[in-house]
């Protein structure tokens, strides 16, 4: 359900906010056994808000923009009083003792919280496989996985468990979990949205986004989480536009360009590409110019995150050590002892492994080789990137080589799934906006993502691209 009919619901006075949140809670408790999309409820909470929006209503008093409308929060991020796990053992226990600044303005544009969302471990995945709280289930074939690691996010959403929800993404863990689940996925401009409170995976690289059921209800929460936050030093102090008031513009000669190097790429999935240049015809009929681009450094994304995230990874995971908070193991005869086997059980194996990965890139003798030639690769790409924008507007791409795998597909596998990344990691090397939208359905019913790119600081330009597609296309109401 969308935010305009939760609003007719609300401003009809056919339910009270309670009521309609009760609702939504008595939908959790009957589907999510089957899906496992959320880790924990905050109902006590919840319910405490919505009388306070009630009250508002019955003394006809002005709504803040987001009055009543129940969101879901990936559960990396920190609400205050209630626990924040990174669906680690490390952190299963952990109470977050302050609010981030993302949550505190959805709360105070009058979003309601019914809990937090499942994930890959410390957000290290692509499945939301890896959680110590269990696998979370696509609701479109619950045999598959839903993507990761804002897995649970995406699920919730799109199984009707909450109005919108907020994930990270520092690979794309936004765009392809919403790609999978047939919703709307959108990662910010680095710095476009505080990252305080966000527990750390990749400084340079984290971003937290909305996840939605429709493109205008992803414009909404950006506005309400966007903006300069003094507790973050990388948030950018920029105007922040009114993003639904930018929607429904012709995108008569918007250029859009067609990265060459994404359909080319041989890990294609034929189902995905055709669905991807379906949509790239709607565009060339709704007026937009298509122009075939070329980025050449595209393809080397993977390669090139997969040395920066896991060493930023590596450095940002050592404050975890059993000292102060988080698990501590009940062996070790001395200090040494007892932070290795805090971290070698408190920590799942890809998170071990990542660490690894990362401490080795970044050890003497080799950082050099790897991580500083990492960096320069990054630069490479968003230069590529950078002569791209002086021909179009946007970019479009898949937002995922596949649809949805089936669960265990790749867990012994790893360098398999990290390629399901290849298309969205380009995005956040170069700190890039971008949306995941659905443009289709594969032969088996499974949703198909189109990704959207823009220059810095132009969401506007791909919200509004995606909103004009979206309102033509109609492809969720014409699921099979």
């Amino acid at each position: 359900m969308n935010f305009n009919s939760l609003r007719k619901e609300i401003n009809s006075r056919n339910a009270s906010v309670r009521e309609l949140i009760n609702e939504f809670f008595s939908k959790i408790d009957s589907k999510d056994h089957e899906i496992n999309s959320y880790i924990c409820l905050t109902k006590y909470n919840a319910i405490a808000q919505a009388e306070k929006i009630d009250k508002l209503i019955h003394n006809k008093e002005l709504l803040p923009p987001l009055a009543g409308l129940p969101i879901a929060i990936k559960d990396n991020i920190c609400t205050k009083a209630v626990k924040t796990t990174c669906a680690s053992k490390m952190l299963k226990n952990f109470i977050a003792p302050y609010e981030s600044t993302a949550s505190s303005k959805l709360w105070s544009s009058g979003g309601i919280c019914l809990g937090k969302t499942n994930l890959d471990e410390f957000a290290m995945g692509s499945s939301t496989e890896t959680s110590v709280f269990g696998v979370t289930s696509n609701p479109w074939d619950k045999s598959r996985v839903p993507g990761g690691s804002s897995g649970g996010s995406a699920a919730s959403v799109a199984a009707g468990l909450c109005a919108a929800a907020i994930g990270s993404d520092t690979g794309g863990s936004i765009r392809q979990p919403a790609s999978f689940c047939g919703v709307v996925g959108l990662k910010p401009t680095y710095g476009r949205v505080s990252r305080w409170g966000l527990i750390a995976f990749a400084s340079s690289l984290d971003q937290i986004g909305p996840i939605t059921n429709t493109v205008s209800d992803a414009a909404e929460i950006l506005y309400s989480i966007s903006g300069k936050d003094p507790l973050d030093s990388t948030c950018l102090d920029k105007p922040v536009p009114n993003y639904l008031s930018d929607l429904n513009k012709s995108i008569k000669n918007l250029k859009i360009g067609i990265i060459r190097e994404c359909l080319e790429h041989p890990g294609l999935n034929p189902e995905v590409k055709e669905s991807v240049l379906s949509a790239v015809q709607r565009f060339k009929t709704l007026g937009a110019e298509i122009i075939e681009v070329e980025c050449p450094r595209f393809n080397d994304g993977i390669a090139t995150y997969y040395v920066i995230a896991p060493s930023e990874a590596s450095a940002n995971l050592a404050r975890y050590d059993g000292v102060k908070y988080g698990y501590r193991s009940k062996e070790g005869s001395n200090l040494l002892e007892m932070t290795s086997k805090s971290r070698a059980e408190g920590f799942g194996d890809e998170v071990q492994r990542r660490i690894l990965i990362g401490t080795y890139a970044l050890s003497a003798g080799y950082s050099d080789a790897y991580y500083k030639k990492a960096q320069k690769v990054r630069t490479l790409i968003r230069k590529d990137f950078d002569n791209s924008f002086k021909k179009v507007d946007i970019l479009l791409t898949p937002t995922c080589p596949t649809t949805a795998f089936l669960k265990g597909d790749f867990v012994n596998d790893p360098l398999s799934m990290y390629l399901s990344d290849l298309l969205t990691v380009p995005a956040n090397l170069a700190g890039l906006p971008a949306i995941s939208i659905p443009c289709g359905f594969d032969t088996k019913g499974l949703p198909i993502g189109l990704q959207l790119i823009g220059n810095v600081l132009e969401e506007n330009k791909i919200l509004n691209a995606a909103n004009i597609f979206e309102l033509d296309a109609q492809v969720i109401k014409n699921r099979p």
